[in-house]
Formats: structure tokens, sequence, C-alpha cells
């Protein structure tokens, strides 16, 4: 396990945790990313509550994946984060294709319309997920200082991701 292995363990599992969270809390805040992919038009509308359920759970496993010790298990949690976020990529760029910038559930409740943002958001992140796996599939030991300073690197950066919108709002 190395450092880039680390860091990019907990900056995707910070990511994918803070996105579930927001989309669990309660009813409300489940029927707001239900309705957030019916408003994006990319779904059939009654494909849309199968859909969220199918995000939920795949960014569960993505977390629980990432945080196992096992280096199988990070490989499989880095595919899988690199997957889906391909797949919010590509429904981000399909909705904006055809006109429709609704608000981004993301990450729970937000008012900031999609945008290439997003994109070039979720393409970091894939490319973060991509050397993960290939730094999960190096061998070799780590100090554990350099661990901690790697893992408290990508729970930072993971915490600044998901509060990506909100930063950008700044700067409007």
């Amino acid at each position: 396990m190395g450092y880039v292995e680390v860091g990019a363990r907990l900056l995707l599992a910070t990511v994918f945790a803070v996105a579930l969270f927001g989309k669990v809390t309660g009813a409300r805040a489940y029927a707001a990313f239900v309705d957030s992919l019916r408003q994006m038009r990319v779904l059939p509308a009654k494909a849309a509550r199968p859909a969220a359920a199918a995000s939920i759970a795949t960014e569960a496993a993505v977390v629980v994946l990432l945080v196992l010790p096992w280096r199988w298990a990070a490989a499989a949690g880095f595919v899988l984060a690199a997957g889906l976020l391909a797949v919010f990529a590509a429904a981000i760029a399909m909705s904006l294709r055809g006109g429709n910038r609704a608000p981004c559930r993301c990450f729970g409740a937000s008012a900031t319309p999609l945008g290439k943002g997003h994109i070039v958001r979720n393409s970091v992140l894939i490319a973060i997920a991509l050397a993960g796996l290939g730094a999960a599939a190096g061998a070799g030991a780590i100090a554990v200082p350099g661990a901690v300073v790697a893992g408290a690197a990508g729970l930072v950066v993971g915490i600044v991701v998901t509060a990506y919108d909100d930063i950008a709002a700044l700067f409007r």
C-alpha cells in the first residue's frame, strides 16, 4: 500500500460517504434525489427510483470497499468508483446537451444547476480512482507517519470536493 493509495482511498471514501449521507438522511432527501434524476431527463421518469436505489447501493459499496484493509477490496472500490463517476459524468453531459441544467443533488440539497464544472469534477475524481487503482497494484511497505499525512490530505481534499458547488458560488 502506497501513499497515493491511502490518500485516494480516503478522498474517494469521503466523497462517496458524504454523497450517500446526503441522499439517505430521510425520506425528503431521498425523494429530492429521485426527483433530481427525473429532472435531468436522461432516463424515463419511471426509471428514476430504481436508478436512485442503484446509485445509493453502489455508493455504499464504494465506501465499504475503500475502507476495508485488503488490497483486492481497494482495487474493487477504485474500479467501482471510476465506473460510477463515468456514468454520472455521462448523465450530466447528456442532460446539458439536452439544454437541461436541473440542480444536482449529488451531495444532498443543492440549488446549483448542472454545469461543465460537474463533469470536470467527476473526471478528476476518475483520474484519482485510476491512480489509486495503479497504486493498489504496487507492493511495498509505507511508514505510518506518511500514511497519516496521506490519509489526512485525502480527507481534506475529499471535503473540499464535496463543497465544490458552494466554493464555486463564491466566485460567481
